[in-house]
């Protein structure tokens, strides 16, 4: 499957250290694309991470741009708090949106990049009348709330289809894919269509987070390039 952009890395913070928070990203800052931020508010998700403050604490001092995932009921009363911090994605869930629309032209009208996330058992057709607004889909391949999880395999159609679907109405769209990517993971998913990982045990347990990172881009893209 063609892919037009090259495979981009989001470590997610939440498998960091946060004990050495600071320190755990600059392992990873020259060689990652984005920083993952899960923010979970303890209603949609069964946990509870942190807010915009640990987000304010960190501009000015890493290079790496914030991709916001809102794991949160309600995330329209999220997006400017988030919009004020400087971020290049701001991600929320389908499921939790009553306005699907409305949430995405608050994003877009803030000059920052919008994704949707979907649920391992949300089918993609749930965005079948907004995909051509998104910058960005986010195929969660466990149920959110958790770093650690297994990966659900019954998500790479789901992968596949918003690729056909994407190319098939020339929307330039990145797909995500956000839960249980390892080595071996990422090469189904990219073999789907998907063109950013998100990785958070599987980069912060390495004992050189930087370096994996880069063999893992150097990996995908030769392919692609074959």
């Amino acid at each position: 499957m063609v892919i037009h952009v090259g495979i981009r890395i989001a470590p997610s913070i939440l498998s960091a250290d946060f004990s050495c928070l600071l320190d755990e990203i600059k392992k990873v800052e020259k060689n990652a694309d984005l920083l993952h931020i899960d923010i979970m508010d303890g209603h949609f998700v069964p946990n509870i991470s942190f807010g915009a403050g640990v987000l304010k604490s960190l501009k000015g001092k890493i290079k790496l741009p914030f991709d916001v995932h809102l794991m949160v009921r309600n995330p329209e009363r999220w997006i400017e708090v988030f919009a004020e911090v400087g971020c290049e994605f701001i991600s929320f869930h389908q499921e939790a949106a009553v306005h699907l629309d409305r949430v995405v032209n608050l994003i877009k009208k803030r000059g920052i990049k919008c994704g949707v996330a979907l649920n391992p058992a949300t089918p993609e057709v749930m965005l079948n009348y907004i995909l051509s607004k998104l910058d960005l889909v986010v195929v969660m391949a466990v149920n959110p709330g958790f770093g650690g999880q297994e990966f659900i395999p019954g998500v790479l159609p789901k992968i596949r289809n918003m690729r056909k679907i994407a190319e098939r109405e020339n929307i330039n769209l990145d797909i995500a894919v956000d839960g249980g990517i390892n080595e071996v993971t990422a090469k189904k998913v990219v073999a789907e269509g998907a063109n950013i990982l998100i990785m958070g045990s599987f980069i912060f347990r390495h004992p050189d987070p930087g370096k994996l990172i880069t063999e893992l881009k150097n990996e995908f893209n030769e392919r692609r390039a074959m």
